[in-house]
């Protein structure tokens, strides 16, 4: 297939409906960021790649890393993980401490703010370097040791997230923070800082459209189950309180963050990875999702 040319054809089409939206300027780094920006990559499990536009410019990954420390977190803890965490979608914002409350701590699935601040915590308790042994497993995963955390838009994350202070001190009260919160806090903050192109965030999550083994050295990154349950709660959690919409209009399992890029695979085909950095009402790029959605309609492969 020419995925190129329907890159083209999906940039015609969303030209005429202009750009829409806004940056996150609620974390300050992040609205410094050139709001024109735009990007695609597909990476084949056969290791072809197509890409269109900003493809190779580093951003901030933010919540899509997400996805990489819970696979990282669910090898070391196996299903003893989901005595910490659920795999619910959360329905509410993903900083809600509304639902964090009423669910005594637990919060509802790894992907929105609590659920990773607790991901963070079984890394920190489970690695002798977490800091270090985290970015390493995702550089083996893009197959890139260039990537790595961005110190200002880390400490602009820490200076400015007060609700996320408030979601951890909140998940302690419970006992659902085993560690000291500003060593968690801290890893939280460089995790959502994390720079990655187009081309290496689609590379970092091959391993999951190919069924755990990571296609870029043939090294299984985690067992045929887990990479199955990694993706239901991509397709159920990946995108907030958006998910089902995400689910309803592209068909496929994916990440969002709220530096405007949404990560996307197709099991035993592709990963994609688009970048446009204003953001829906949702917090979900509005220009990414549009771009999914035309994709899988062009190409008229989802899984469903």
């Amino acid at each position: 297939m020419d995925y190129e040319k329907i890159f083209l054809q999906i940039t015609d089409e969303i030209n005429t409906a202009g750009n829409p939206g806004q940056v996150a300027s609620y974390i300050p780094e992040l609205s410094r960021v050139d709001a024109n920006r735009f990007g695609i990559h597909l990476t084949t499990l056969k290791g072809r790649s197509y890409c269109y536009g900003d493809a190779n410019e580093k951003f901030s990954i933010q919540s899509i890393a997400k996805v990489l420390a819970l696979t990282l977190a669910f090898n070391l803890e196996d299903n003893k993980l989901w005595e910490r965490v659920g795999v619910e979608p959360s329905g509410t914002s993903f900083n809600s401490l509304l639902q964090l409350e009423y669910e005594k701590g637990i919060p509802r699935n790894p992907l929105i703010n609590a659920g990773a601040l607790v991901i963070c915590d079984v890394l920190v308790s489970r690695l002798k370097n977490p800091r270090q042994e985290l970015i390493d497993f995702i550089r083996d995963l893009a197959g890139d040791q260039s990537i790595d955390y961005c110190p200002r838009v880390a400490r602009s994350e820490k200076i400015t997230g007060y609700k996320n202070a408030a979601l951890i001190n909140l998940i302690k009260s419970y006992g659902n923070i085993h560690n000291d919160i500003d060593t968690v806090f801290n890893l939280y903050c460089d995790l959502c800082s994390i720079e990655m192109t187009c081309q290496e965030l689609s590379q970092a999550f091959l391993f999951l459209a190919a069924g755990g083994i990571n296609p870029l050295n043939n090294k299984r990154v985690i067992s045929v189950s887990k990479s199955k349950r990694t993706n239901a709660i991509m397709q159920l959690c990946g995108f907030y309180d958006e998910a089902g919409e995400f689910s309803f209009e592209v068909g496929l399992p994916g990440k969002s963050g709220v530096g405007g890029g949404i990560v996307a695979l197709l099991p035993g085909q592709y990963s994609i990875a688009v970048w446009s950095p204003r953001l829906n009402a949702k917090g979900n790029s509005y220009r990414g999702m549009k771009v999914l959605e035309l994709f899988t309609t062009k190409t008229e492969a989802s899984i469903f």
